[in-house]
């Protein structure tokens, strides 16, 4: 079949077709050329009636494959097609149930033949799943997911820790089954409210910090990261230090009189606003009826704001004498402890006195730009989303970590969070909060590594795009994830329909990539960018490739290749809709 060389080119060979017609049913099959102790590895690209034109790939070295071929081979080099063993160096080992191996998919090439990598090279690293919408992505994943599980009862992994964040509620049927596997657990968290069935969400409340309050509250503007500064050691004051609370209280109220007193402003409005700060905010011994004392006659504070005949406040002095008394405190040296508790309703109240102490009575910009963080705190606490907050006891991180990934006492190895429940803002807040709560988890552990977690995110150019973190806080989440959290055990597989909308920072740090059909142009220039192996070939296959089909490639497989996955044994929810059997269908929709 295969004659002598005709020619080179760059890592192009054409040799010499021996048989009298193209053989089409060896398109793609790899070949080697054997020379010395070099065997040089080549993939078929095209044939004629005339010759065979091969593609150099790598070379296999005592049973190893490495990509690149720096020496050709020489004209007299006999070629061959692959061997079974050989070909195992490039699509891996077919003992797919080895402890060590992860099964993939088949090949579309060799019939029967088993694509797999090793568990350490895929999921040691981030990984990417790229393609249209019904292309796929879901049943692999789900296959995936089902073959990490099918080992034998010594070589389970027990000590997985894997979460979905399912944007549609897709997983849960295709996974539930892995909970009658022996020692493996299977738990489903919901963001729908009336779902009784499963356990709802919860974040604690007082697990948030600044960067995680800017999160919640879509903060915007840089401006108001000082006030949620201010707020959070207010709620840390008025939540655990009893004996000074009322001392900071006066504080903050005493120098926000003083600026509206001393604002220039004409006697009523001075008046109005005195009146207006003290009726929502004041103190036992701060207040309208406070009494300031002067010889010979006593007078309330309100007293002293009535105005003469010319529009002043006769009494103006007086009031400040009694307010410089309690402006005494400077709140910027306080220091939080760490694990304070607090609720949403602690963190409204003291954002209150954290916006007055702002000047937002004197400054309508102030007021304007400072008060939505208000308003947001407000519809969150007014509306259901309150409960996935609703955390009645204490807890560590630690132990909050360990008690999401357990079941009726029993440890859980995958949970799916389903995110139906929510509209994408607060789906994206949930998802970024318990991404920042896993990642100060890992990178607190004593011994790095000892807990690792695969964050799984579908839909995830929802979750993972370009947004103004990183000018707001400092970072992005996932970017910091994507930079870090490998080292740390912490790893990201982001499943999109658009890599061009998802983060170019994450997806410049996933390592192994799976990319089902595909057309849009944007996206498949990102995915021809992403690989040197990238032929205009490839990208022309990618359009046209059929569901469940998927081009791999990445630090995980020797070669970029075609495979065929293995549908799951229980399918995601994510099929087209049935038109013929909806619309035919003699019952009503409507019932």
């Amino acid at each position: 079949m295969f004659g002598e060389i005709i020619s080179f080119s760059d890592n192009i060979i054409k040799v010499k077709n021996l048989t009298a017609k193209p053989e089409n049913n060896i398109l793609n099959y790899h070949v080697v050329f054997f020379e010395n102790d070099r065997k040089i590895v080549g993939e078929i690209t095209s044939i004629t009636s005339d010759d065979i034109t091969i593609n150099l790939l790598g070379q296999i070295k005592n049973e190893v494959f490495s990509l690149g071929v720096i020496k050709k081979p020489s004209f007299k080099t006999s070629c061959r097609i692959i061997t079974k063993r050989e070909l195992e160096s490039l699509l891996g080992s077919q003992d797919y149930a080895a402890s060590n191996n992860l099964l993939i998919g088949n090949s579309s090439v060799y019939e029967n033949y088993k694509v797999t990598v090793d568990i350490n090279d895929f999921l040691s690293h981030h990984f990417a799943v790229v393609g249209n919408s019904g292309s796929g992505k879901s049943c692999c994943i789900a296959s995936i997911i089902q073959n990490i599980f099918s080992y034998n009862d010594d070589k389970l992994p027990v000590n997985a820790h894997i979460i979905i964040f399912d944007t549609y509620g897709e997983y849960n049927n295709s996974l539930n089954d892995l909970d009658k596997i022996p020692n493996i657990c299977f738990k489903n968290y919901t963001t729908c409210i009336k779902n009784a069935n499963d356990s709802i969400i919860k974040i604690p409340s007082y697990f948030l910090g600044v960067d995680e309050i800017a999160i919640l509250l879509n903060a915007n503007n840089p401006r108001e990261i000082p006030i949620i500064e201010n707020a959070l050691k207010l709620c840390y004051i008025f939540t655990s230090k009893e004996g000074e609370v009322v001392k900071y209280k006066n504080d903050i109220i005493a120098k926000t009189l003083l600026d509206i007193l001393t604002c220039g402003k004409n006697g009523t409005q001075i008046r109005d606003q005195v009146i207006a700060l003290l009726t929502q905010f004041n103190t036992d011994s701060l207040n309208l009826n406070t009494v300031i004392e002067q010889p010979g006659y006593n007078r309330t504070l309100k007293q002293c704001l009535n105005i003469d005949n010319q529009g002043k406040i006769n009494n103006v002095s007086l009031i400040i004498d009694l307010l410089e008394k309690f402006s005494k405190i400077n709140i910027e040296q306080i220091e939080i402890k760490k694990d304070f508790y607090y609720t949403l309703d602690d963190l409204y109240y003291a954002l209150e006195f954290a916006l007055m102490s702002e000047g937002i009575f004197n400054s309508s910009l102030i007021y304007d730009n400072a008060n939505n963080l208000k308003l947001r705190l407000h519809a969150i606490i007014n509306s259901d989303n309150k409960k996935f907050f609703e955390v009645k006891s204490f807890v560590t991180k630690e132990q909050y970590i360990k008690s999401l990934f357990s079941k009726n006492g029993e440890k859980a190895q995958i949970i799916n969070l389903e995110l139906s429940g929510l509209d994408d803002r607060f789906a994206t807040i949930i998802t970024k909060l318990l991404a920042k709560i896993f990642l100060d988890f890992t990178t607190s552990l004593e011994k790095r590594t000892s807990f690792p977690i695969h964050i799984i995110i579908e839909e995830a150019h929802r979750y993972i795009k370009k947004d103004n973190d990183a000018s707001l806080i400092g970072y992005n989440i996932f970017d910091r994830i994507a930079k870090e959290g490998r080292k740390f055990g912490l790893l990201l597989g982001v499943i999109t329909q658009r890599p061009s909308e998802l983060s170019e920072t994450v997806l410049s740090q996933c390592s192994n990539f799976i990319v089902f059909k595909t057309f849009y142009p944007k996206d498949l220039e990102i995915i021809s960018a992403i690989s040197s192996n990238m032929t205009f070939e490839i990208i022309e296959k990618i359009k046209t490739l059929a569901p469940g089909n998927a081009i791999i490639f990445g630090g995980a497989f020797k070669i970029l290749s075609l495979i065929e996955f293995i549908l799951p044994k229980s399918l995601p929810e994510s099929s087209n809709v049935n038109i013929s059997e909806t619309w035919y269908s003699k019952e009503s929709s409507y019932e």
